[in-house]
């Protein structure tokens, strides 16, 4: 079975993936797979073991579970890894879908994994996955947008001080555009409508599968109760508690500490100027203003 967890990037769902991948039965691919091309059967095969007996807060260069990137760009193609609009189903040509298929199948083969799980972060992706998996799930990892905005600033791989010509997610529609130019043309701004382009590509997704293969977590709530959101995605994904998986998700820290970050990194302005542009979204995802 393979399944996917998806989410606007820095929304959390580094941190729900590798709790989930600790699970014995959840197969994933690392980031020795994504470095190396030739990377051999055995080390896909033993790098989940390794990788679930390392303490979760073991340097970041440890072996971990990864997006793939350089592999999917390799193996597959680039369009499944940076296209500049969601992709859809109608994106899933035979040919596309056949490596695709063959990327995921192999893997999972080699690792002997009941579950196979893979993240994708950005455009969600749904409708064309679906396509070419109809059985598989999807878990949709959600975080306040602002937080997500503020984040997204602060990062190495941000474009959009490029502008929207230049960024990851392709020309603004029309009423987005002219939001952003009445508003000033911020930086800020402009990464809380990418969020909002997300949010409306990812409900756009999740309308066309069905109710049954989608799962929505917010991440605040899985920082607020570990246990209760692990165990309802456990339950979704046909996982349960085993002994090993339980003593690891006891050792593991939840810390809510940057949920609020964006007050202190923004402007008053700054975040005013969100709560105006972001308000619809985020009360239709339960956030308060």
């Amino acid at each position: 079975m393979l399944d996917f967890l998806i989410g606007s990037g820095r929304c959390g769902s580094t941190l729900l993936y590798e709790v989930l991948t600790r699970h014995p039965q959840v197969g994933f691919v690392t980031n020795l797979d994504d470095r190396f091309p030739r990377t051999p059967d055995v080390a896909r095969r033993i790098g989940g073991g390794i990788y679930r007996r390392t303490p979760a807060d073991f340097p970041q260069k440890r072996l971990r579970p990864c997006e793939a990137h350089r592999a999917l760009r390799r193996e597959v193609s680039p369009l499944v890894v940076d296209s500049f609009q969601d992709l859809t189903a109608a994106d899933a040509t035979p040919w596309l879908a056949g490596r695709l298929r063959t990327f995921f199948e192999t893997r999972a083969t080699v690792q002997r994994a009941g579950h196979y799980l893979h993240k994708f972060t950005g455009w969600p992706r749904a409708a064309f996955l679906h396509e070419v998996f109809p059985q598989a799930r999807f878990v949709h990892i959600v975080r306040d947008g602002r937080a997500v905005a503020n984040s997204w600033l602060q990062m190495p791989w941000w474009r959009g001080h490029l502008g929207a010509p230049g960024w990851h997610f392709g020309p603004l529609p029309g009423h987005y555009a002219r939001e952003w130019e009445e508003q000033g043309r911020s930086q800020v701004h402009l990464a809380g409508i990418g969020w909002k382009l997300l949010m409306d590509a990812t409900e756009t997704a999740r309308a066309a599968l069905p109710p049954e293969s989608w799962l929505q977590v917010r991440y605040e709530d899985l920082l607020d109760d570990p246990r209760k959101q692990t165990d309802l995605v456990l339950e979704f994904l046909g996982l349960t508690w085993t002994p090993a998986f339980e003593r690891d998700f006891g050792r593991r820290a939840f810390s809510s500490g940057r949920s609020e970050a964006f007050r202190r990194d923004l402007a008053p302005a700054q975040v005013a100027l969100l709560d105006r542009s972001l308000s619809g979204h985020l009360h239709d995802l339960g956030y308060r203003l």
